[in-house]
Parts: structure tokens; C-alpha cells; sequence
């Protein structure tokens, strides 16, 4: 087999293959909320513990940003509308 061929064979693989880029809510600190309210908001959108809604809380305080969530981009949706009943700042990557 030459080495066009080869190429070529194996461009038109990569073709095939669809990469999906996961989708992330981000959380941003803002100076508004109570660690409690953020907390609280966070378990409420992705049904998480105590201890990692705050683990992800103190995050976006000491950072500035934290992601909240990954997943399809439906779910990322429904995660920031929660997050934003309270108008936490918010954000979604992909």
C-alpha cells in the first residue's frame, strides 16, 4: 500500500469519528451571595452533597470561577437556569 493511499485511508477515518466537546456550567464569585444561599443553589441544580456544593462554592470564592456541572448541553441548560433563580453568575462552555 503506498503512503498516499495510507493517508488518505486514515483521513477519511478521522472523518467519520464526531468528537463532542463536553459542555460545562461555570460558577463566578460574586460578593452578593452567602456562602449559604450559593450552597444551597448549587445542590439544588445538580443534587450534589453538602460538602461538594460547598467544595465547589469555596472554589469559584478563592479561584473566581468553578465548574459546576458537565455533561450534554440540555442538562448544562437546566443546570444554569437553576443557578440562575438567585442571579448567581453564570455560564456556560463548550
Amino acid at each position: 500500500m503506498s503512503k498516499q493511499h495510507q493517508t488518505q485511508e486514515s483521513t477519511e477515518v478521522l472523518e467519520d469519528v464526531e468528537v463532542k466537546k463536553p459542555w460545562r456550567v461555570i460558577l463566578y464569585n460574586d460578593n452578593v451571595h452567602s456562602f449559604d444561599e450559593v450552597i444551597f443553589q448549587i445542590i439544588k441544580a445538580i443534587g450534589c452533597s453538602q460538602d461538594k456544593a460547598e467544595s465547589i462554592a469555596i472554589d469559584a470564592h478563592t479561584r473566581g470561577k468553578a465548574m459546576v456541572f458537565e455533561g450534554e448541553f440540555e442538562e448544562c441548560f437546566r443546570v444554569d437556569s437553576i443557578l440562575k433563580e438567585i442571579e448567581l453568575i453564570t455560564e456556560i462552555e463548550g
